[in-house]
């Protein structure tokens, strides 16, 4: 079902009432808080499986095993799909993010002020000293989650790299090896449904309640 449009007027009336936007300022910088905190804890979860992959993936090449090939296309398939997966994390904590970060921008005028929305930066460096000085230490910017964006997508390109590199060469006259395609087939089944099945729900909810009946029979 499509979502409902919600217009500046209708905002100002559900939260501009004085102690409802208070409370609703206080709330949103709360949970804008939270979302960054669970923002780096994902991090650190697909951190911990792709490095384990990564040494996975070193120890089997170094390795003289009878199944060498075999492990290492098996290895790449699972570090691309958490890889691609850490993209699609990021990109959907970086949608809730934003979306506390806009309330905060509305609701905080009439409380504290334009504070989160005022941006104070240093003055532009002038000369060579203060440049050079400027381009080695000084501020910058950059937003620390795109930044983590641009390398969760360089991993995923480069497991999609040591995959082809560990792929048996491409001759016509070869067999099909099934277990490889299938194994390609569903990493990108599942990136697929990354972004398809995993998007957030937008529509309604209508909830069927029940419930429970407790007496005590004395009988």
């Amino acid at each position: 079902m499509p979502q409902n449009d919600y217009s500046q007027e209708q905002y100002k009336q559900d939260f501009f009432d004085e102690k409802r936007r208070k409370e609703a300022l206080e709330h949103a910088l709360d949970i804008r808080k939270f979302e960054i905190e669970l923002y780096w804890k994902r991090a650190a979860y697909f951190w911990t499986f792709i490095g384990a992959a990564f040494a996975g993936f070193i120890a089997v090449q170094a390795s003289a095993a009878d199944n060498k090939q075999d492990l290492s296309v098996m290895l790449s398939c699972i570090g691309a799909v958490f890889s691609f997966a850490w993209v699609c994390v990021n990109r959907g904590s970086k949608q809730w993010q934003e979306n506390w970060e806009k309330h905060v921008d509305m609701l905080e005028d009439g409380i504290i002020g334009p504070l989160y929305k005022v941006v104070l930066a240093r003055r532009p460096p002038e000369g060579i000293k203060e440049i050079s000085m400027h381009l080695v230490t000084g501020p910058s910017p950059l937003s620390v989650s795109k930044i983590n964006q641009i390398i969760s997508l360089y991993v995923t390109a480069l497991w999609c790299c040591l995959l082809v590199y560990s792929l048996p060469p491409f001759k016509c006259e070869a067999g099909v090896n099934w277990f490889y395609c299938s194994l390609i087939v569903f990493s990108i089944l599942a990136c697929i449904f990354f972004l398809w099945l995993g998007r957030t729900y937008g529509g309604g909810f209508w909830h069927k309640a029940t419930i429970r009946s407790t007496e005590i029979n004395n009988g």
